[in-house]
């Protein structure tokens, strides 16, 4: 029997069944960014039912597992993320958030379901893999300084370096059974920019006796997005987004201060430094010239991700051997980030798409947002596909 056969036949009934069980338990029960405590003991009784061997915690919460093949050969990484986002989950599925205010509105719970289903099919053909798979279930991807980072920096593969790492990622706009690959420069960096101007407030029929933090706020988030749009590199996608401007003053209420709240994104690292230079110089020349102060945080966040491109195009030509080319579709840019990058930017690595969009369905509810649903059938897909590449991988490995 063929790998493409013997994992459809292994994976045919009751191995898909509970993995929707599964999933729907971790959907019911979503925790947020480094605190996925009864996520990691939920896991866990799983690989101890299972007898996986792993190591707990990691980077808090965090869970590294293994599989050791029947032959000597390399080591494969396969990634996971745990956390939920904070949104209120408006749905109406059975299973819905039993959590107010947080819901697996990115498509975590598939992650999981997928990796673990993976570590069942796997421990099954173990005669088939050449080396050794991990699997990482890596906590708070959604909150800097990242999962990934910490996990790294607590040496998680410590004693059993992965030559690879992959992880895959659920996108509603694809329909389920179809995958998504882009090498090279795929995601975009990200950072938290907080900036605090101060003035001094009064009363707002009084303009003046009063230092007004707003308009030079407003001034400052005009400046900021011509002159950074203006100063880009040509070609290198660049955005700059406040969506947060908290002044708690009244209609003739001017306050003190005013904080600004956004994100720099890009896909050019001496771009991303020489602009956080900008925001800082442009938001205090600014302030200054208008009589006030300014206070500039940039919490620096995930890194660019980058796609092995051996790894990527050997990964897309298993997957259209596996699910049929024209269930594989290239991949464009994305401003959004992923702390993968972290992962990817220590080991050769890949994140490819996976298609959750339920088939003749136009209606699409994007990631990070209450209405977000997945087709459960890409759980099948999700778990076939990454057993087929660790295995296939392994054989030839491109890294």
């Amino acid at each position: 029997m063929d790998l493409k056969s013997h994992i459809n036949q292994l994976l045919d009934g009751p191995l898909l069944d509970e993995l929707v069980r599964i999933r729907r338990h971790l959907h019911r029960h979503p925790e947020l960014s480094f605190e996925e405590y009864q996520t990691a003991a939920f896991i866990r009784e799983k690989l101890d039912a299972w007898g996986i061997s792993y190591r707990y915690p990691v980077a808090r919460t965090g869970i590294l597992a293994w599989i050791s093949g029947s032959h000597p050969g390399k080591r494969i990484a396969l990634r996971a993320d745990m956390d939920a986002l904070p949104i209120t989950e408006k749905t109406g599925l059975d299973y819905s958030s039993g959590q107010s205010g947080v819901m697996h509105a990115c498509g975590h719970d598939m992650h999981m379901a997928c990796l673990l289903g993976a570590i069942r099919l796997l421990d099954r053909l173990k005669k088939e893999i050449r080396g050794e798979v991990l699997f990482v279930f890596q906590p708070g991807e959604e909150k800097v300084p990242g999962g990934a980072r910490l996990m790294l920096e607590e040496g998680v593969f410590e004693g059993r370096m992965p030559d690879m790492i992959i992880a895959q990622h659920v996108l509603p706009e694809m329909k389920a059974g179809h995958v998504g690959f882009k090498p090279g420069i795929y995601m975009a960096s990200s950072d938290e920019i907080y900036i605090t101007v101060n003035g001094k407030g009064g009363h707002g029929a009084q303009p003046e006796n009063i230092t007004d933090p707003v308009l030079m706020s407003a001034h400052i988030l005009i400046s900021l997005q011509q002159e950074i749009n203006r100063r880009s590199p040509k070609g290198v996608p660049t955005v700059l987004s406040f969506g947060k401007v908290l002044a708690e003053g009244a209609v003739n209420v001017i306050p003190d201060t005013v904080k600004l709240e956004g994100t720099f994104r890009t896909m050019n690292e001496s771009w991303r430094k020489e602009a956080q230079r900008l925001i800082r110089q442009i938001a205090s020349g600014i302030a200054e010239s208008m009589g006030g102060s300014v206070e500039v945080e940039i919490r620096h966040g995930y890194p660019v991700l980058h796609n092995h491109e051996k790894l990527t195009a050997q990964a897309k030509a298993i997957a259209a051997g596996f699910l049929g080319s024209a269930a594989v579709e290239d991949m464009e840019i994305r401003m959004t980030a992923e702390d993968f990058a972290w992962f990817a930017g220590a080991i050769p690595g890949m994140m490819y798409r996976l298609g959750v969009r339920p088939p003749g369905s136009e209606e699409v509810s994007g990631l990070h947002t209450p209405g977000f649903r997945a087709d459960e059938s890409a759980l099948g897909t999700g778990t076939a596909l990454l057993s087929c590449l660790a295995i296939e991988l392994l054989k030839d490995p491109p890294c």
